[in-house]
């Protein structure tokens, strides 16, 4: 049994803004996995499904994002599941960038309030989480109003690649383990970019290189070959 948690707040007030990515995301993984109607329990919305050969249960909490533990806490202690194991909790993040996403498998808060009530009711901070970017506020912007807001239209196809991004980590972090998912979903996709585009450009300078000198020796050989013998 692996239980996944998303953070947000519940209401349609709350619905599409920052703060609700982690909602988003286990609303992603319900419709990849065709899920009956979420039932009520542990002070959340609960549906069951399979990841493979595991069962998965995805929880929205209904607490508000700083009540965040008691939802987690009743669900890992009524399935006795290891949280270092068995939980992941899916929340925002203000210190990534719109569409990056990073998967740890422990930490502090970081200043996630949902995440510090988790830490706090469950007594450790060894459970995995994957963190979503929102991005900073600008300027002269309250930060809670920032968070609570929604994404502007700029933004939305990031987003929308992100929630698809972080689902496809946790179906691997289910059947491969938190370390190779952090390998494979933390690198900065911008930068992997520039990297492969650097490394293409290196190979065409020594190709460009190589053919140089090899016309340059073709030449030379020619011009000894035809030239007049003045001996």
């Amino acid at each position: 049994m692996k239980i996944i948690v998303g953070l947000g707040n519940p209401g349609s007030k709350y619905k599409d803004t920052r703060h609700n990515i982690g909602f988003d995301v286990i609303a992603e993984l319900a419709k990849r996995h065709l899920t009956d109607r979420p039932k009520a329990q542990f002070d959340s919305e609960v549906a069951e499904i399979r990841i493979g050969t595991e069962k998965c249960l995805l929880i929205s909490p209904l607490t508000y994002m700083n009540l965040s533990g008691k939802a987690v806490q009743a669900a890992v202690g009524f399935y006795k599941v290891s949280a270092q194991n068995d939980l992941l909790v899916i929340c925002d993040d203000l210190n990534l960038a719109p569409g990056r996403i990073r998967v740890r498998a422990r930490g502090s808060a970081g200043g996630q309030n949902g995440i510090k009530d988790i830490i706090n009711r469950l007594g450790s901070p060894d459970f995995a989480r994957l963190r979503v970017g929102i991005g900073k506020p600008p300027p002269r912007w309250d930060t809670a109003d920032y968070v609570l807001g929604k994404f502007d239209s700029s933004e939305r196809a990031l987003v929308d690649a992100a929630i698809a991004t972080s689902a496809n980590a946790v179906e691997a972090w289910v059947s491969e383990g938190v370390q190779k998912v952090m390998n494979r979903f933390n690198a900065d996709p911008t930068k992997a970019k520039k990297r492969a585009e650097t490394k293409t450009e290196k190979a065409d300078d020594k190709r460009k290189d190589r053919t140089s000198y090899d016309r340059t020796g073709e030449q030379s050989a020619t011009s000894l070959e035809t030239e007049p013998d003045t001996n």
